[in-house]
């Protein structure tokens, strides 16, 4: 699945063009590697995102094409969040 698929139906971003332009502003790694919109995302990898002051690291937990908005929590685990300095 895309990143900016997948960051839409997980609702970490809220539309897929933002999750492209965030993407395309080198804001988001998957795997220690910066990402593209168009990167492919599986289960198990690492994705580090920056949102303003903070950074949000989480694991792909399963990939859905689409999810009630109760679930979309269930695609990802937060493992850190932390201020960016």
């Amino acid at each position: 699945m895309r990143l900016d698929k997948f960051l839409k139906v997980s609702r970490l971003i809220k539309r897929r063009t933002l999750a492209k332009e965030v993407a395309d502003q080198g804001r988001i790694t998957i795997n220690g590697i910066q990402a593209k919109a168009s990167t492919n995302v599986a289960v198990g990898d690492e994705m580090a995102i920056r949102f303003g002051q903070k950074l949000l690291t989480i694991e792909v937990q399963q990939l859905r094409e689409a999810v009630k908005k109760e679930d979309a929590a269930t695609l990802y685990k937060v493992k850190k969040e932390e201020p960016v300095q």
